[in-house]
């Protein structure tokens, strides 16, 4: 019997102007507590005072999530459009300075800056994070390791970030590009199982490498937190059914892997080769990639992963049905980079000033 899984997604947002388009550098105390009011306990501050992040709660299913979400953006979006702000989801905005920007007042995320200067001024990015909830008889390392060779397709599902500084970057996640000047934010160590983890993390700690209270930032990691595995790699993704998709497979594959733990957990190098090369390749390519798939290591569309990944993962649920065909219809008619970077070259053939199409842009990453 397949073991079902709760679930939690959280969402980061920058403010920007609907006039302009651009960042709100400093919105008034007044609407940030305007938007705690309307999201309660769900709301929180992010890094920089021009961004908000929405956790949810527990979902156990994609009408849930559904419902929240889509309350909870039109709810933000009403009481920021009070102030003439918008809602922008995109995994980087076309054109923030983000020199400009200020750090949130929080002690963390001050310490954040001290620590990494300009490599955290630099990440100005909104990603998108789900939460898989795993028993206690799990050892989530090793669920980990038996994720990370899909971690790459997911994130070609949610590219959205090709645009940087007013260019087009030749990424279509130019947020994981930025992602990689930090320490601990690319795929996870390779590390076979729990008490590994622990070890490598005492080490850490003990060496001055990282503090007492301090995290992983990995594509995929366990929470210290809650008792979950969770996604990270994702960019934002401004339609909330590219969001709800990913989060649905996701799950879907935590919940095959929990349901084969007790085979043999795969922590060999040559797997790991694999995994970073098609990261790359998705951060570069998108959709557009050839990949390397799982059989037997040959190249493969994305399309092609996507159905590697059904015929190995099958499908057991009606949202994994609705989630795998979502995905093939963002595979086949493109993801939130390629709608930027149409829309950047449709407003240049219609002889917009690069202000304009910038702000063309603008609009097309705002929630929907």
């Amino acid at each position: 019997m397949v073991e079902r899984c709760t679930f939690g997604i959280e969402e980061e947002y920058l403010l920007v102007s609907l006039a302009s388009g651009r960042v709100k550098a400093a919105p008034s105390p007044t609407l940030i507590g305007r938007c705690r009011e309307v999201m309660g306990q769900y709301f929180a501050q992010e890094m920089f005072r021009s961004q908000i992040e929405v956790a949810s709660p527990v979902f156990a299913n994609l009408h849930e999530a559904r419902e929240f979400f889509q309350h909870g953006r039109c709810a933000l979006r009403s009481a920021l459009a009070e102030e003439g702000l918008g809602l922008y989801a995109a995994a980087s905005h076309p054109n923030a300075d983000w020199l400009r920007q200020l750090p949130a007042a929080s002690a963390h995320y001050q310490q954040l800056f001290d620590d990494y200067g300009h490599v955290a001024r630099r990440s100005l990015l909104n990603g998108l994070h789900v939460h898989v909830g795993v028993g206690p008889g799990c050892d989530r390392m090793q669920l980990i390791n038996r994720l990370l060779g899909w971690l790459p397709l997911l994130l070609v599902l949610s590219t959205s970030s090709p645009l940087w500084q007013g260019r087009s970057t030749g990424y279509m996640s130019y947020r994981r590009v930025i992602c990689g000047e930090w320490p601990h934010m690319g795929l996870p160590e390779a590390l076979p199982d729990w008490g590994a983890y622990q070890r490598y993390r005492a080490l850490l700690q003990r060496t001055g490498s990282m503090a007492e209270k301090g995290d992983f930032w990995w594509a995929i990691r366990p929470s210290r937190r809650y008792p979950t595995v969770e996604l990270r790699i994702c960019d934002g993704c401004p339609h909330l059914e590219d969001a709800l998709c990913i989060a649905a497979l996701f799950r879907h594959l935590v919940e095959h892997s929990i349901n084969h733990r007790h085979q043999p957990a795969d922590c060999n190098r040559e797997l790991r080769w694999v995994a970073q090369e098609n990261y790359w390749r998705a951060m570069r390519h998108g959709r557009h990639g050839q990949f390397i798939g799982t059989h037997e290591q040959q190249p493969v569309t994305a399309e092609g992963w996507l159905a590697q990944l059904q015929e190995q993962v099958p499908i057991d649920s009606a949202d994994a049905e609705r989630a795998c065909q979502h995905a093939r219809e963002l595979l086949r008619n493109g993801t939130h980079a390629d709608l930027q970077l149409q829309c950047l070259a449709q407003a240049g053939a219609d002889g917009l000033g690069k202000a304009q199409a910038l702000h063309a842009v603008v609009a097309v990453g705002a929630c929907n």
